[in-house]
């Protein structure tokens, strides 16, 4: 009793040290608890790729291919480790044949996939722009036709992952998100997406799968991690500090657009059975004894493109892929002028809005529907364009929707959810 007693009168008495000491205490415990449920989410997700390896293939059957594409330097570094222990486990357990390729420089994944032989799978693991570098490399290629056809799996590991609200549930569990996306790999559940195609007047094109944006809230945002000592408020500041350079700012430019196309049937994953060797042979004596047809001349009906004069605080053009709808009967991206008569208090607090959803369009837009736009700018425009939130110079683009070029991985919930005529 005395010794209880002694001991309660020094924490007393050192009431500062009891106080940091508890802290401290609550706080390992909480980080060591997180920690042990990070591992029974590894540990679950690897029973799950095992059965996937477990499974029986005929011995004439090769093993799948799957490519990854590694960006090590994506999250600052972290990417690297954060695979080999969330993800590249379960792509060992899951019996594929599975080849990493770690990218060492930027613009690399552009070459190395002009190089790529052929494989069953390709496997993005990195960021916007990491997804950004291989799908330019590969539709850059000359057999891009094939190629695209390739399924193709998004393991999040970069600091902005937008692709990854699209395909997969919400997590706030980092080691969660990053192996149920690798699940959903395995699974083979895919969706269609669409791509943009941005030439300017020189260059080769740039492939983006969420879109461009050109203005002044993307130069701000660029911005708000030099004001990192801000804290909290680092946003604000960055744009409100950008309002005091110049106001009001605008953004000219003349922009010429197409309007929507309609979608055509999609294409059948399985090829037709090859027909009985008698019906090929009559349809080709029949080719060769009949009269070949005469040939009609199509007339070819002019384009009717929409011109506009444009003054903005903001452009963006971007793909449908955040409300992905298979039962959608045209095809188009989504074309945002935003009016350039905010106010600086109007600018500063929708710049905060833009920081978690760049690509929302406020109310007072000017909203356009579109399969292919040419934008041109005035001469000595000065800036830069965010593609997948990659930085690009400003330049005269025309931008060309390619409706659902490439197919990913996605979770199976997601497309219950989002895609219920896919399912069914």
């Amino acid at each position: 009793m005395a010794r209880a007693v002694k001991v309660l009168t020094t924490l007393r008495n050192h009431w500062k040290k009891t106080t940091f000491g508890v802290c401290l205490l609550t706080w390992g415990g909480h980080w060591l608890y997180g920690k042990h449920c990070d591992n029974l989410l590894r540990r679950a997700a690897c029973q799950e790729a095992q059965a996937f390896g477990d499974e029986l293939i005929p011995s004439s059957m090769p093993l799948k291919k799957a490519t990854v594409f590694l960006n090590p330097a994506a999250c600052k570094g972290k990417a690297r480790n954060l695979f080999e222990k969330n993800a590249a486990p379960i792509l060992h357990l899951s019996g594929l044949d599975v080849t990493i390729v770690k990218t060492d420089y930027e613009g690399q994944a552009k070459k190395l996939l002009e190089l790529m032989e052929n494989t069953d799978l390709i496997i993005i693991a990195g960021g916007d722009g990491t997804v950004q570098e291989v799908i330019t490399g590969l539709l850059r290629r000359a057999d891009e036709a094939a190629f695209s056809k390739i399924p193709i799996g998004f393991i999040p590991l970069g600091k902005t992952c937008t692709l990854s609200h699209t395909l997969y549930p919400e997590s706030t569990n980092q080691v969660q998100h990053i192996t149920n996306a690798t699940l959903a790999i395995l699974k083979g559940e895919t969706v269609p997406l669409d791509v943009l195609q941005i030439k300017g007047e020189k260059e080769q094109p740039v492939f983006a799968v969420t879109g461009l944006r050109w203005g002044s809230y993307r130069d701000a945002g660029v911005k708000v991690s030099k004001y990192w000592y801000l804290g909290p408020l680092k946003t604000k500041a960055a744009h409100f500090f950008s309002t005091l350079k110049e106001w009001p700012q605008k953004h000219q430019a003349a922009l010429m657009y197409l309007g929507p196309t309609e979608r055509p049937p999609e294409e059948p994953e399985e090829k037709p059975s090859r027909p009985p060797l008698y019906k090929r042979l009559y349809r080709r004596l029949w080719l060769y004894w009949s009269p070949p047809p005469k040939e009609i001349p199509q007339e070819v009906t002019p384009e009717d493109w929409e011109e506009l004069e444009l003054s903005t605080i903001e452009l963006s053009i971007t793909t449908r892929n955040r409300q992905l709808d298979l039962t959608r009967t045209e095809d188009f991206m989504d074309i945002c002028i935003e009016a350039n008569t905010v106010s600086k208090g109007q600018f500063v607090n929708r710049g905060s809005q833009k920081m978690r959803d760049p690509h929302m369009c406020p109310e007072g837009s000017q909203c356009i529907q579109a399969s292919r736009c040419v934008l041109q700018l005035p001469e000595g425009t000065e800036g830069s364009f965010g593609i997948d939130n990659e930085e690009h110079e400003a330049m005269a683009v025309e931008v060309k929707l390619l409706p659902r070029k490439l197919r990913f991985f996605c979770d199976p919930r997601v497309k219950e959810q989002v895609l219920p005529a896919a399912v069914q």
